[in-house]
């Protein structure tokens, strides 16, 4: 089936992958995460044993690793010095890490040193976004606290911590659930777009944390993260539906919108019969293609990965 119209026009295909029918696939499986690699491989990852999927050009699962994040949360793949590394975010046992594609341990990162967490305060890292050396930046790693204490985090590109920010150095305000992060490259230098989640806005700053502008209010509800190609950003929305904005920060349209889900009882864990193609539940995570295919991981026990193949 076909959604969308003009330019943005594509063919859903459900269950373009689907993720390893283990114990813990069953219990949990939520898919939190994706990347597309140039190869046209998908990396996804979600809350099983194994943690990191990779699945070929037709959906197949062609790698598995990592058993250890029960709390996977956000992935972001990146390309420095041409070398293509994962960041994964664990939710639940703070990890922020830096792998290869087969899961060899580049970098870890440690808890930022900030007051906010004395005493009782917890970390709980959600997204990982990286100032690319390859697009022009200084290589700095700024990883969201979305699930903590609402804060952002700026380290230098060998994991030494330099500075945070929470929202309120800018004219918008507090940080209310920071979930995604990414940098777009743009003619003035990169900027930082932050998915204000509870806020229902994106956030955005400059490479050293100043506060540039706010958008989205008018026409978000619930942002999650990022993808961007050829100007265009794709938004995520965890109440069921995507965002495709212009590079202005105007919305251009919706893909998949679904108002009835969210209110369901039960959501995102609605039974099957309630799970329809053509229609978002709970998408999470997203990535874009080099030929421009959507694919989107949402966030429901057992997962849901779905393509949006350009029409």
């Amino acid at each position: 089936m076909q959604i969308g119209s003009g330019e943005f026009t594509y063919n859903w295909i459900e269950n373009f992958a689907k993720i390893p029918a283990t114990e813990s696939g069953k219990a949990n499986g939520r898919t939190h995460g994706a990347a597309a690699l140039d190869d046209g491989d998908l990396i996804v990852f979600n809350q099983a044993q194994p943690g990191v999927l990779r699945f070929n050009k037709d959906g197949q699962l062609v790698n598995a690793w990592g058993d250890r994040f029960s709390g996977a949360h956000g992935l972001t793949l990146t390309t420095q010095q041409n070398a293509p590394a994962l960041w994964l975010t664990d939710q639940n046992s703070a990890e922020v890490v830096k792998t290869t594609l087969d899961g060899k341990t580049l970098l870890n990162l440690q808890r930022p040193p900030h007051p906010v967490y004395a005493g009782t305060g917890k970390f709980v890292p959600t997204w990982v976004a990286v100032n690319e050396e390859t697009f022009g930046g200084n290589g700095d790693v700024w990883v969201t606290d979305g699930y903590g204490a609402n804060y952002i985090h700026q380290y230098s590109r060998d994991g030494a911590y330099k500075r945070s920010i929470n929202g309120t150095e800018g004219k918008a305000g507090a940080f209310a659930c920071p979930h995604g992060i990414c940098f777009i490259p743009k003619k003035s230098g990169p900027e930082l777009y932050i998915a204000d989640r509870a806020n229902k806005r994106v956030q955005v700053y400059d490479a050293d944390g100043n506060f540039k502008r706010v958008f989205g209010s008018d026409f978000l509800n619930s942002p999650c993260c990022f993808a961007h190609r050829n100007g265009i950003l794709y938004i995520p929305e965890l109440y069921a539906r995507l965002a495709v904005v212009d590079e202005n920060d105007k919305l251009i349209t919706y893909l998949g919108e679904n108002p009835a889900a969210q209110p369901s009882p039960g959501w995102p864990n609605l039974p099957a019969d309630q799970i329809h193609p053509g229609k978002f539940n709970s998408p999470h995570g997203m990535t874009v293609d080099n030929q421009g295919n959507l694919y989107i991981v949402e966030w429901i026990i057992g997962g849901r990965i779905t393509k949006l193949a350009k029409a």
